[in-house]
């Protein structure tokens, strides 16, 4: 009879774990790696890597080719090949086409099957693809979708399925959270904000303007509460007595470049901060007040620092000033690690939070220098801002690549048919 889990973890002998971990940082029995190479691979303390290559090497399971660098002595059999669900978020906006990517470049590199479904940003798309991924009889599924409402329906059906699975940005019941720590990044936001007033506005603010996500539910909405306590913490009673306008942009371009318009229609503040969920409604605000010439005393920070935005922030005269990373180019490497301690039944806490970096203008540069060879064929710019209405409509439709509803596409040796 097999052991349960809490008796399998009384028995492991964690050192034991540790240096097969270290083995299995090698790809081939060829591949030579030094102690960084190892300590990037595993993410253990560089001490512990030291010695556990020193150990190996003793014991006849690693050799040195050189005074920095170790090879395995024969071939170490690998691990069990995974079938691993991916169920992509599905809106149009670079974010999750680069979440899609880096998860595709690390399920290539680590030999992983992946099938990769398209919410298309609606509730009952991602129910059904669920039940997909769960037909497909996947090891794991990650869920990249928006709607709280329609979480407990989701993870229910991975649950009575037995199938682990991860929820990116949006808590799923039973799953593990990899994503935004939303009250943190929003802070970060609301502080610039509160700078670039005290700054530019001499501390002057008439509105506070938050676009909202609220299907995404409570948690996303921390994420619009650090941003107003980041911007009264700088600006004290200024920000107090400032109005604080809410409007739902459902993180979408053309809903926030709706709302945006249709609030400047009634608005008469001269002196106005805008807080976005996310760059997709950042980018439609900044829009709005372009066309309709009160860009000069906005100020607008986003959330993700996607492609898009970054091309944004390099532009003249916009008023987005910065947008807060969370680096989505990364995301697969660490969605997988994650992958691989719950399905090797290792200990994994219940929330990994990504990394987040405030990317103004004055430092995309720093942080993104490669982007120029990828912007102009990939990226989208907003129209010039003395473009017409229908020009920003435009662009509000441009459609990205899509994902099948329900299809499959496998990454890895063997390739699953669509």
């Amino acid at each position: 009879m097999p052991l349960d889990k809490a008796v399998r973890e009384r028995y492991v002998v964690r050192s034991v774990v540790h240096a097969v971990d270290v083995l299995g940082a090698f790809k081939s029995a060829g591949e030579a790696l030094r102690l960084r190479d190892v300590v990037a691979r595993t993410r253990m303390a560089k001490g512990m890597c030291f010695r556990l290559l020193h150990t190996l090497h003793q014991c006849g399971l690693l050799e040195k080719v050189d005074e920095s660098r170790y090879r395995l002595i024969s071939e170490i059999r690998r691990r069990q090949r995974h079938r691993i669900g991916y169920a992509a978020q599905g809106q149009d906006s670079s974010f999750p086409r680069e979440v899609l990517a880096s998860l595709q470049r690390a399920a290539e590199s680590e030999d992983v099957e992946l099938i990769v479904v398209n919410n298309r940003y609606q509730p009952r798309v991602a129910v059904r693809n669920a039940e997909h991924l769960i037909r497909e009889r996947v090891s794991l599924a990650i869920e990249f979708q928006t709607d709280e409402a329609v979480a407990p329906a989701i993870a229910s059906k991975y649950l009575e399925a037995n199938i682990p699975f991860i929820a990116i940005d949006i808590p799923h019941p039973g799953a593990t959270y990899f994503g935004a720590n939303n009250y943190r990044a929003g802070l970060l936001a609301g502080r610039f904000l509160g700078q670039w007033a005290r700054t530019h506005l001499g501390g002057r603010v008439d509105e506070i303007l938050l676009l909202e996500l609220t299907r995404a539910g409570a948690l996303v909405h921390a994420r619009m509460n650090g941003v107003l306590a980041g911007i009264r913490e700088v600006l004290g009673e200024a920000a107090e007595a400032a109005r604080v306008v809410s409007l739902d942009g459902d993180g979408q371009f053309k809903t926030s470049l709706e709302e945006v318009r249709r609030h400047l229609r009634g608005s008469k503040a001269r002196h106005v901060l805008v807080g976005a969920a996310n760059d997709p409604s950042a980018l439609g605000a900044a829009r709005a007040f372009q066309e309709g010439g009160r860009a000069s005393t906005c100020a607008v920070v986003g959330q993700n620092a996607e492609p898009d935005a970054r091309a944004e922030l390099r532009e003249p005269r916009t008023p987005l000033i910065a947008s807060v990373g969370y680096f989505p180019e990364r995301y697969g490497e660490g969605l997988l690690k994650l992958a691989f301690d719950l399905l090797s039944h290792r200990q994994t806490p219940p929330a990994v939070f990504t990394r987040h970096q405030l990317i103004t203008t004055e430092n995309v540069d720093h942080f993104y220098p490669n982007d120029s060879l990828l912007l102009p064929a990939t990226v989208p710019r907003l129209p010039d801002p003395t473009a017409t209405k229908a020009d920003s409509d435009r662009y509000a439709v441009h459609n990205a690549e899509t994902l099948p509803v329900g299809g499959r596409i496998a990454v890895g040796n063997r390739q699953s048919p669509k």
